[in-house]
């Protein structure tokens, strides 16, 4: 008997339903008539042991324990899944051969490795086992999917750097939380303060910005515009803007603004009135691709700028879409490219896409699906593909205005594809007006391509009379000059969008240079799947607060952030994590390469913990944030609720407690 054993029921259904009929239902699996036997997972069937697993002491939360560090790593049934672990336990025993269906990403990969870990299947069944990919649940796919089985050792990799990822995140999760909830309650708050590898850098974000903004000082800045005419009798042609020399650096600021009004306004009156000769005359034609399809995070802030959904909307309703109706391909990838095998299905898509709306309709009518752009690239597509639509064609009315909105987003990235590029011409002139250099620029299209499917609101220039044709040596005129005082502007709270854009950009917030350089290719805080789960987690805890669109740090967020030490607060280590995350699923690193720094780097931080003053806690006491001081809080996979208090040493749990963890993975 071949056990299918996939990560959701949900897709073990959709397997089972391309199986050999008729099948026989049983409680937790389907078995089909040719005697494959498929069953799932929950989500994850196991967890990670709490502390108090490692040594009951560990109930009490007190700082002399920490840090907490397992010498052998354990994990624990799931007390609402334990039923359907107990039926993987007696199917995994009676299977001849095994295949592995979690989803295709690091997490979906440990999901299902762990489970036949921990039930102890042999070595020899464990090795034979075999990888099922499915990134699309419409039963062509499914089918596909099955006659591609290929080798489960061949993801071991991708599933020692998600267990890599597990216990990082239980050592640094479990340790720091207890260390600052104690001293949170030293300073008289009475919540769970949680703090993570990756929620608490995106907390620090918004702090920060907060502060910026609120310590932000306006100053005005003064420009010159040059009115200029093709001769001194006719109307204004165009505005030229002063390029201040080098000579003007002491009056200006670190982004080039002038700040001294007496230095703009000598320039307006000596340019007024006067010959302006043209320099120079550039117009290059160029030629812009259209965007890529999406990955889950290019969705995220899409949906967020076009239809104001938060990242977790569109995380469910992009689920939704992919396991209810099955009308796009797996939503929580980060890759924005397509194997080249998808390019013979695109009609079929594009059917489907015109079957959902009469506006999708008229837009594929007008694709050329004989194009094929570099969105069709297998080097670029690892264990998942671009979101895009499925070929399969549902009805009107069967989904929410919200999926329907969400849908058509992708549903147009991906037609986008079938659009010639967009081409137009860049023109820039120089001009010489009393010794001071002014230019002049615009953009003008040519063939609009793909641009013909955005909103017209984006696809909009504000609207200007056109540079006249000019020539090198040209003489012109400058009449009345305009001066303009403006004034410097706070940066912008962040939003959904801004804010997910920050976490897969990182690079940008990262203060260590060579870091900064590696992350170029590798950015990212958090992955595609958990971006929105984090953003919700810092709701929920009450470390951010929403404002209209803009996103704000509470009280108790900002005097978390200010109590840490700066490392956990800033994306630097968490990022160096990630790209280390991603050389162990590539090869290039060990698991002990990666745990053992990373233990170190946790004694220094809970050294730091232990000297940090809880001033910065003080008045927060009947702040709305401290009504959550007996709520549960997470750590990796379980809830778990607070108990004990600082107090004095317990020198049994100190003797057990273990400084390094074992040398590595038990290799599935």
């Amino acid at each position: 008997m071949r056990l299918i054993i996939a990560e959701k029921p949900s897709l073990g259904r959709a397997i089972a339903a391309v199986l050999p009929k008729p099948h026989s239902k049983g409680e937790g699996f389907i078995r089909a008539a040719n005697g494959d036997v498929v069953s799932w997972c929950i989500g994850h069937l196991l967890e990670q042991a709490e502390p108090d697993a490692y040594d009951p002491a560990f109930k009490q939360w007190r700082l002399d324990h920490l840090p907490i560090v397992p010498a052998q790593w354990q994990l624990q049934a799931k007390a609402q899944t334990r039923k359907q672990l107990s039926v993987l336990r007696k199917l995994v025993k009676e299977a001849g051969s095994l295949v592995h269906a979690g989803d295709p990403d690091r997490e979906g990969q440990l999901l299902v490795d762990e489970v036949i870990e921990f039930l102890k299947v042999p070595g020899a069944k464990r090795q034979a086992m075999q990888r099922l990919l499915i990134s699309d649940l419409n039963p062509q796919a499914v089918s596909r999917a099955l006659q591609q089985l290929r080798s489960n050792q061949e993801f071991i990799p991708l599933s020692v750097s998600a267990l890599a990822r597990s216990r990082a995140d239980w050592l640094y999760g479990i340790n720091l939380t207890r260390a600052y909830t104690i001293k949170g309650r030293q300073g008289g708050v009475n919540s769970v303060l949680s703090v993570g590898r990756v929620q608490t850098p995106v907390l620090g974000l918004v702090v920060r910005r907060d502060e910026e903004i609120a310590d932000f000082i306006s100053k005005p800045f003064y420009e010159v515009q040059a009115a200029v005419h093709l001769t001194a009798e006719s109307p204004l042609s165009f505005y030229a803007n002063w390029q201040p020399s080098d000579a003007c650096a002491a009056h200006q600021d670190e982004e080039g603004r002038v700040l001294n009004p007496k230095l703009a306004a000598n320039v307006a009156a000596r340019i007024r009135q006067q010959p302006a000769q043209v320099e120079q005359v550039e117009r290059k034609e160029k030629k812009q691709a259209p965007p890529l399809p999406f990955n889950l995070s290019a969705l995220q802030i899409d949906a967020a700028k076009a239809l104001g959904m938060s990242a977790q909307q569109v995380l469910d309703g992009a689920q939704s879409l992919y396991e209810k109706h099955q009308l796009i391909t797996y939503p929580r990838s980060d890759c924005r490219y397509l194997p080249q095998e998808h390019f013979a299905q695109r009609q079929q898509v594009l059917s489907a896409i015109s079957a959902h709306s009469e506006a999708l309709a008229s837009a594929c009518a007008q694709a050329d699906s004989s194009i094929r752009n570099q969105a069709w690239n297998d080097a670029k597509v690892g264990a998942h593909h671009a979101i895009i639509p499925t070929a399969k064609a549902l009805p009107g009315g069967r989904l929410s205005g919200s999926e329907q909105k969400l849908y058509a987003l992708i549903a147009r990235q991906y037609l986008l594809q079938f659009f010639p590029h967009y081409e137009y011409a860049d023109t820039r002139i120089s001009l010489t007006i009393s010794g001071g250099h002014f230019t002049a620029s615009e953009r003008e299209t040519l063939k609009p391509g793909w641009k013909v499917l955005l909103p017209q609101r984006e696809n909009q220039a504000t609207a200007k009379a056109p540079l006249p044709p000019l020539t090198a040596g040209q003489m012109l005129w400058s009449g009345e000059p305009l001066l303009q005082e403006k004034h410097t502007q706070p940066p912008a709270h962040f939003t959904d969008a801004s804010l997910l854009a920050a976490m897969t950009g990182i690079g940008r917030f990262v203060q260590d240079k060579a870091l900064k350089s590696i992350l170029k290719e590798t950015d990212g805080l958090g992955t595609e799947a958990t971006r929105a789960g984090i953003i919700e987690l810092l709701f929920k805890r009450r470390f951010l607060q929403r404002e209209g669109k803009s996103i704000r740090a509470t009280a108790l967020g900002k005097a978390l952030i200010n109590a840490l030490p700066e490392a956990a607060t800033r994306p630097d280590m968490t990022a160096q994590w990630e790209k280390q995350l991603q050389d162990i699923a590539h090869k290039s690193l060990n698991y002990t390469a990666f745990m053992q720094p990373l233990t170190e780097q946790l004694q220094h931080l809970i050294s730091l913990a232990l000297t940090a003053d809880s001033v910065q806690f003080s008045g927060l006491a009947g702040s709305a944030a401290n009504t959550a001081g007996r709520r549960k809080y997470s750590t990796g996979k379980k809830s778990v609720s607070r108990a004990g208090t600082a107090g004095k040493s317990n020198s049994t749990a100190g003797r057990r407690r273990t400084k390094t963890p074992a040398a590595g993975p038990k290799v599935f």
